[in-house]
């Protein structure tokens, strides 16, 4: 999903064009995670870049969209340019030092 949100349409309210935009992002998240897993792959993860325009969008993490908007939209910003890549997502074991001192922690508050 690559696509620039204007924020600025004569006749229609503001606040309903952030949410609509929200929403959208939100509608092709979920269709993209609800697709079946190829084998071997254990979530559907996302690239995301996000600027005020195309040539200005810069890599950020999934879940600081929600924030980025809502301040694109309280500076007064006129667009803003979302583009989110789903990608293979592997999970993996924490290391086994991390465990190890967590149990241990939670052992000796007990």
């Amino acid at each position: 999903m690559r696509k620039t949100y204007c924020l600025a349409i004569e006749g229609k309210n503001r606040d309903r064009l952030l949410e609509a935009s929200k929403h959208d992002i939100r509608k092709y998240v979920k269709r993209e995670r609800s697709r079946p897993l190829p084998e071997g792959v254990d979530y559907w993860d996302f690239d995301c870049k996000f600027g005020a325009s195309e040539a200005t969008a810069s890599v950020v993490h999934f879940a600081t969209l929600t924030e980025l908007i809502n301040t694109v939209a309280q500076e007064g910003g006129e667009q803003f340019y979302v583009e989110v890549v789903t990608k293979h997502g592997y999970r993996s074991a924490k290391p086994q030092s991390f465990t190890d001192e967590t149990d241990a922690d939670n052992a000796a508050s007990a």
